[in-house]
């Protein structure tokens, strides 16, 4: 008789994994490294994203600060129902909506318009020194900026000087409700408007140019390349961008206008932000500041989903 030999492959494992792990460990072990690195933004998102959502049952109980949110009494919608009938409500709700809609009649378009017209410059030194130049502000802190335009719009500043060089009187421009609007738009998109502009010039990279070529060879020129070309094949891009921040027109942060308004100026001023701000760390009624935070935060939710619904049945673009 004659015996066939067979060769066994090695199926020994490596020494140190016991022989009963699932695939999923042995993937986590390998790749050790790489979730210890992914551990840290783990744990930042936890302790400081996650975690901190415990505290909005206080927005339904009567928080006591001896007692904690286990032992303050519950009142359901109370603070929310005080909240909406408030006869300063309309005026929050106003206040907000007008200055983040007319960020985004005024300040939206202008990133777009800036990362178009420094792709249409030739000269790429050129183009280098503006990006620079518009790139600066974004890098300024907030309370350096309002301490720059409460210099430029005092009395003797920089602003009035010029208007009493050409004949005009001087104005105290942060007394007055109705340049307050101007003031703090004008202002936010000189200094977002060049780090805004960076996700556009990325975009506008990834257009092929032999679209443009063919264009030129076909007569068109420059506004219509612009208009059947790049904005086009940026489309996609600026629904997104115009998503999120359709999704935040309830929402405005309260540092800047903190650091502007005056008792003369709560008319057009104060804002949902400031007005948390005032009650809840100020006033320490931390319930009813809870209360209104959260309801700004679920006007935003449905803002956003019902712009990316809208977004998806019109241009087939949307975030999820």
């Amino acid at each position: 008789m004659s015996s066939r030999s067979s060769v066994k492959p090695n199926t020994q494992r490596p020494q140190g994994q016991p022989k009963s792990l699932p695939r999923p460990i042995r993937e986590i072990i390998r790749c050790k490294y790489l979730y210890l690195i992914f551990l840290i933004p783990f744990i930042y998102y936890i302790v400081f994203q996650y975690w901190p959502m415990y505290g909005i049952l206080i927005s339904f109980q009567d928080y006591n600060v001896v007692k904690g949110i286990s032992g303050s009494p519950w009142v359901g919608f109370k603070h929310f129902e005080k909240f909406l009938f408030d006869d300063y409500f309309w005026t929050l709700v106003r206040n907000t909506l007008l200055i983040n809609i007319y960020n985004l009649l005024w300040g939206f378009p202008a990133p777009i318009i800036l990362a178009i017209l420094l792709n249409e410059l030739r000269s790429e030194r050129f183009k280098k020194v503006i990006q620079n130049i518009s790139y600066l502000p974004h890098f300024i802190s907030t309370v350096v900026v309002c301490g720059m335009l409460v210099n430029f719009l005092s009395s003797d500043g920089l602003v009035n000087q010029i208007v009493k060089f050409f004949g005009g009187e001087s104005i105290q421009f942060l007394m007055y409700p109705q340049y307050f609007r101007t003031i703090y738009v004008a202002s936010g998109i000189w200094q977002s408007v060049g780090w805004n502009s960076i996700i556009y010039l990325a975009a506008l990279t990834g257009i092929d140019a032999e679209m443009f070529e063919a264009a030129l060879i076909d007569g068109a020129n420059r506004w219509h390349r612009i208009r059947y070309i790049t904005l086009p094949s940026i489309a996609p891009t600026i629904s997104i961008m115009l998503i999120l921040n359709l999704g935040r027109l309830m929402n405005l942060g309260h540092e800047k206008i903190l650091l502007l308004y005056n008792g003369s100026t709560y008319e057009t001023a104060d804002v949902i932000s400031t007005y948390v701000y005032r009650r809840g760390l100020l006033g320490n009624d931390f319930s009813y500041a809870t209360a209104v935070n959260l309801f700004q935060a679920v006007v935003g939710v449905i803002l956003v989903s019902a712009s990316n619904q809208i977004s998806k049945k019109v241009g087939e673009t949307s975030l999820w």
